[in-house]
């Protein structure tokens, strides 16, 4: 969205005196947001040594040295010599700990409203049991194993279970094909799938298993299957691969298990970024950054507590999903998880979960709040969002109108803290704090100890226009490569300026130093030389009472070298008369000027959109000039396309 000058959050009195990030200033020896965000990047290594000081986050053996970066910035280590185990700083430190009897570990309400539980004790046990039958399956400290599971309990057991062999965890999208499942695995060369016979989605039975077994048959390293009963359904079971979980887990139960020291900088995850053109890159991340900046952000960005609730709309697939299992099992909070849509069987779905779990923090998307605002104010009326201090926004630049009726759901007693990092990043670049004024639709300003800047073309530090989002100096859970292919790693991010991290962001800073995003920099549409992000024609069609989504993009033009190209998505019983296209044209020429106003507006029942609800921009543009949209592994929805070329006859 465009830059603003309203503030839409004041912090409270009770925010500034209890939050989080509060006692890292006082620590620090600061006395504003401002102050603590130049003195974590002045000595990075101080920062992050402070933040596990003050966090409690226990290291197996200590480590001496903070930072290494003697590799240079792109191969930098951090904690190297100490040794440290996800699970055991996320599960085992809490089992025993009286602060935290009583309280969830996870809370998970399945789609057809039976709610499961884990305390802290169970949840380990679960852990122990599940990590003693891969081991007796040969699974051994540096394999690969992946997770391709619908969002329960069970997909966050089988993750801990891994870390805590000294495995490497993959999480796979539950929604992905066969064939998309498969390349990952076979780049990790896997050797044991954990997957389950089915999942629930919108009513229905979406099969698992059968997907899992194709999997199987294209991915020559895999020796066994672990497949969990979530859905009861009848599956075939091949002998000496497949087992099912319940047998395995159950040769174990009531056996504990001591987590593997593991090395601060040995992998933990392969995290897979979705594109839509190209092969996915498997982002490698590291025991002790990765788990050390994912709860580090969860305390102070998110100012989750000890015993509070914490739920992200996500799959355990994308980076959100350990996000929040991390930073909530990270601080002895609750890990809330929601199978199926946050907006089935109706779209209070995702507001009554809130109610009725008495919900702190919640992760949703905008595309998400769109698709909810644009069914109506009657779903959320009368359910009591009380519980709700904090509200967390992530993917995507969040729209105007949008982002005012989500701050009117609380009665603006909670801030929207705005984050954009990513699957490569680790976890987030920018970020606002509870503590801070918040502008409106602003990301704040950067994240703890990140460096970031807006560079021209020519690499200078600008202000006041859009450019290009940068990283200066490393930080702890930056990835360590692409799996297998370290010159793809250097030419994605390090290419374009010597030793800064060039994210593909375009971004803004104002004149009083706050933050906003446009869009990923390889969607921008250049009209006769000037650059447009996409999201600001998008701000302006959603803006349009009459439209859900848009997405807006740039297709080759003889005249202006690219014309804009808009595709809405009606909101629900709004009049899509054949005069709309034309009037939203011009809402576009008369808020951005008439150089950019669109020379197409197509209405189309759906967009294309990862399960994370990413509108894939990309795919769109491919689709619209007829070429090969690439990889739609990370589409829930890939047949959108089919009805956008319908529409454009």
């Amino acid at each position: 969205m465009s830059a603003s000058a309203e503030i839409a959050w004041t912090p409270p009195a009770e925010y500034l005196e209890h939050a989080n990030v509060s006692r890292l200033m006082r620590r620090a020896g600061v006395g504003s947001i401002d102050e603590l965000r130049r003195w974590s990047t002045e000595d990075i290594a101080r920062l992050w040594g402070t933040v596990v000081d003050d966090l409690g986050i226990a290291f197996i053996e200590p480590f001496t040295n903070v930072l290494d970066d003697s590799g240079g910035m792109a191969w930098s280590r951090w904690f190297a010599d100490g040794k440290i185990n996800m699970t055991a700083v996320c599960v085992d430190r809490w089992a025993d700990d009286p602060a935290v009897q009583g309280v969830p570990a996870i809370i998970c309400q399945r789609e057809d409203g039976r709610v499961e539980r884990l305390d802290y004790g169970e949840l380990r046990e679960q852990v122990d049991a599940l990590a003693l039958g891969l081991r007796d399956l040969g699974v051994e400290p540096g394999d690969h194993v992946g997770v391709f599971m619908p969002m329960t309990p069970r997909a966050v057991v089988a993750s801990y279970a891994v870390a805590k062999l000294g495995a490497v965890y993959l999480p796979l999208f539950s929604g992905f094909a066969a064939s998309a499942v498969a390349a990952r695995l076979n780049d990790a060369d896997a050797k044991v799938l954990i997957t389950a016979d089915g999942a629930a989605r919108r009513g229905g039975d979406v099969s698992i298993k059968p997907v899992a077994d194709e999997v199987a048959e294209l991915t020559p390293s895999l020796r066994h299957m672990v497949v969990a009963r979530e859905q009861g359904n009848e599956i075939e079971m091949r002998d000496g691969r497949d087992v099912e979980w319940n047998e395995l887990a159950g040769r174990f139960a009531e056996q504990s298990l001591k987590a593997f020291p593991t090395g601060a900088e040995d992998p933990v995850m392969v995290a897979y970024t979705s594109g839509t053109t190209g092969k996915p890159k498997g982002a490698v991340h590291v025991h002790g950054g990765f788990t050390v900046k994912m709860i580090s952000e969860v305390a102070y960005q998110m100012d989750l507590h000890a015993g509070e609730r914490f739920l992200w709309v996500t799959d355990m697939g994308w980076i959100m999903g350990p996000f929040n299992m991390l930073g909530a099992h990270g601080l002895g909070a609750t890990m809330v998880m929601l199978e199926g849509a946050p907006d089935w069987p109706d779209p209070s779905r995702l507001w009554r979960l809130v109610q009725d779990e008495k919900i702190n923090v919640l992760g949703v998307s905008p595309t998400l709040i769109r698709a909810l605002k644009s069914q109506g104010d009657e779903w959320t009326a009368g359910i009591d969002l009380s519980s709700l201090r904090i509200i967390g926004s992530s993917g995507e630049p969040f729209n105007e109108d949008p982002y005012r009726w989500t701050m009117k759901l609380t009665g603006g007693r909670a801030p929207i803290i705005n984050l954009s990092g990513g699957t490569e990043v680790g976890a987030c670049f920018l970020s606002p704090f509870p503590v801070e004024p918040i502008k409106l639709g602003s990301l704040g300003g950067a994240a703890l100890g990140m460096d970031v800047d807006v560079f021209d073309a020519e690499g200078r530090s600008i202000r006041g226009r859009v450019g290009e989002l940068v990283c200066k100096q490393p930080w702890p859970s930056m990835t360590r490569g692409v799996l297998g292919d370290p010159e793809r790693y250097r030419r994605s991010y390090w290419s374009t300026y010597p030793e800064v991290w060039r994210h593909g962001d375009w971004a803004m800073i104002d004149d009083e130093g706050d933050w906003f995003l446009f869009g990923r920099s390889d969607e921008a549409i250049n009209i006769a030389g000037k650059r447009l992000g996409p999201a600001e024609v998008e701000s302006v069609l959603v803006a349009d009472p009459r439209v859900a989504e848009a997405a807006a993009i740039g297709v080759p033009d003889e005249t202006k070298g690219e014309a804009v190209w808009c595709f809405v998505v009606g909101a629900p019983g709004a009049d899509m008369s054949d005069a709309l296209p034309g009037e939203l044209a011009a809402a576009v020429a008369e808020e951005l000027g008439r150089p950019f106003k669109p020379s197409k507006v197509v209405v189309v029942p759906a967009l294309p959109k990862t399960r994370s609800a990413k509108i894939l921009r990309r795919a769109v543009r491919a689709t619209a000039l007829g070429e090969d949209p690439g990889d739609l592994s990370s589409a829930e929805n890939p047949e959108s396309l089919d009805a956008i070329r319908t529409a454009l006859g």
